[in-house]
C-alpha cells in the first residue's frame, strides 16, 4: 500500500449533498484501485463527521433505513484540535475513542459549506496538503457574481447579468424587477450565485413568471444572478487541469432537450450526462471548428489562471453558432466525479488523473510552505511599554 492515508471528503450540509456522495465514492473506490490507504469521511446534513469503512460503499447511502444503522454503528467523530500540526485527526467520541490521521485531504463535496472554499479553509488552517482549489479561487469561482466581474475586469465575454442579496430584494423588490426589465431581453436565468448542478434554476420567458422565480432560488441561496440568455447557443464545456501550467481538455457539448440544462438532465436521465453516462446526450469532442476549439481552450486556461485555480477546475462556456460569439460563463472548481469521462476521451485515464491530482496537491503546498509566516518585530514590546507608561501615568 501506498503510505499516504488520504481522506477523502464528502456529503456536506448542501442541496447538492447526495451528488457528493456520487464524486466521493468514485474517488474513494479508485484511489482503492491505486493502492493508497482512503479514509472515507462523510459529513451529514447535520454537520456531523462519521468515518470508517461503510462510508465508502455507495450501498450505505442508498437504502435510508442501512443508513441509519450504518451511521449509528460508526458512531460520531470530532477534529481533534489539540493535534493541528501537518495532520488533521479524527477521534471518536467516548473515553478510548479510536484516533484516524489524514496526511493528505481530497475533497469532494459540492456547492455551498464545502466547495466554496469552507472546507478548503480548514486544510490551510492544519496545514496539509489537499486535492483542487485553494480557498479565494473556490470562493471566487463558486460565486457566480464575483466570478462574472472579473469577467469583466479582464475583458472576458460574458452575458449581461444583474446580481443582489435577500437583504436587497426584502428592500427593493420593485426597484430590483424594474431593473431587470429595463436592462436585460428575454429569455433570463434566475440562478442561486453560489449553487451548482442547476438547483434553483429557472429559465422564463415571461416578465410574469420572475418574481417567483427569484423567490425560487433565494429559497436556495441567499444572493442570486439574473442572465440574459443567449439564442441558438451550444453548452460548452472545457476542463483544466494542473497548477502553474495548466492543460485544457477536449471540449464537450452537452446536448438538452429542455428549456435549460437541468438537474434532471445532468443526472438522472439515461444515466446522467454530467456522470459520463448519458452518451447520447454529450459530444466529445464538440462539432466546432479548429479555431473555436482552440479559443475556447485558451479562454479556459485564462480563466483557471485569473481566478488563481489549481489542481483542477472545469470552466462552461456558451457558444452562439448563428453570430460565432463564445461566452464565458460558470465555473466549477470541483466538477462533479471530476468530470473523469471527459478527461479518458482527453488521453487520461481517471487511476492517472487522481495520481495527476494527488501529485499537483502536494507541489501546490510545497510551494505555499516556501513561503514565510513570521516576521520579527518590536511591537509588542513597545505596545507593552506603552499600556505600562499608560498605567503609570494613571
Amino acid at each position: 500500500m501506498k503510505k499516504n492515508n488520504i481522506g477523502v471528503f464528502f456529503g456536506g450540509k448542501s442541496p447538492e449533498h447526495d451528488v457528493s456522495i456520487i464524486t466521493g465514492q468514485l474517488i474513494i473506490s479508485e484511489l482503492k484501485k491505486l493502492g493508497y490507504n482512503v479514509e472515507p469521511i462523510y459529513l451529514s446534513k447535520e454537520g456531523e463527521w462519521f468515518l470508517g469503512e461503510k462510508m465508502g460503499t455507495l450501498e450505505t447511502f442508498c437504502d435510508l433505513n442501512k443508513k441509519e444503522e450504518r451511521l449509528k454503528n460508526a458512531g460520531n467523530y470530532f477534529l481533534d484540535l489539540a493535534k493541528i500540526k501537518n495532520k488533521m485527526v479524527f477521534r471518536k467520541k467516548g473515553l478510548l475513542g479510536k484516533e484516524v490521521v489524514i496526511d493528505l485531504a481530497f475533497p469532494a463535496f459540492h456547492g455551498m459549506n464545502g466547495e466554496d472554499g469552507t472546507i478548503q479553509g480548514t486544510f490551510e488552517m492544519f496545514n496539509i496538503p489537499y486535492v483542487g482549489c485553494d480557498l479565494p479561487s473556490s470562493a471566487i469561482a463558486m460565486d457566480k457574481a464575483l466570478t462574472k466581474l472579473i469577467y469583466k475586469s479582464e475583458e472576458i465575454p460574458t452575458t449581461k447579468f444583474i446580481y443582489f442579496n435577500d437583504h436587497d430584494w426584502n428592500k427593493n423588490r420593485e426597484k430590483i424587477l424594474t431593473k431587470v426589465r429595463k436592462e436585460l431581453n428575454l429569455p433570463i436565468f434566475i440562478k442561486p450565485a453560489r449553487l451548482g448542478s442547476s438547483i434553483g434554476m429557472s429559465k422564463i420567458g415571461k416578465l410574469e413568471e420572475l418574481e417567483s422565480a427569484c423567490e425560487v432560488a433565494l429559497h436556495y441561496d441567499s444572493k442570486i444572478v439574473i442572465e440574459e440568455g443567449v439564442e441558438n447557443l451550444a453548452d460548452i464545456t472545457c476542463a483544466v487541469l494542473g497548477n502553474e501550467n495548466p492543460q485544457p481538455s477536449l471540449i464537450q457539448e452537452s446536448l438538452f432537450s429542455d428549456k435549460l440544462f437541468s438537474f434532471e438532465s445532468k443526472y438522472l436521465d439515461d444515466g446522467g450526462a454530467q456522470l459520463g453516462n448519458a452518451t447520447g446526450n454529450i459530444i466529445i469532442p464538440a462539432k466546432l471548428s479548429e479555431e473555436v476549439t482552440e479559443k475556447i481552450q485558451k479562454m479556459a486556461v485564462k480563466i483557471f489562471k485569473v481566478l488563481g485555480c489549481s489542481g483542477i477546475a472545469r470552466a462552461d462556456f456558451l457558444y452562439d453558432r448563428k453570430n460565432d460569439f463564445i461566452y464565458a460563463n460558470e465555473v466549477n472548481p470541483l466538477p462533479g466525479t471530476l468530470y473523469h469521462h471527459l478527461w479518458k476521451k482527453s488521453g487520461i485515464e481517471i487511476g492517472e488523473l487522481l495520481e495527476k491530482l494527488i501529485w499537483l496537491a502536494k507541489e501546490k503546498h510545497q510551494a505555499k510552505n516556501k513561503i514565510s509566516h513570521s516576521f520579527n518585530s518590536e511591537i509588542l514590546k513597545q505596545a507593552n511599554s506603552t499600556k505600562l507608561q499608560i498605567k503609570n501615568n494613571g
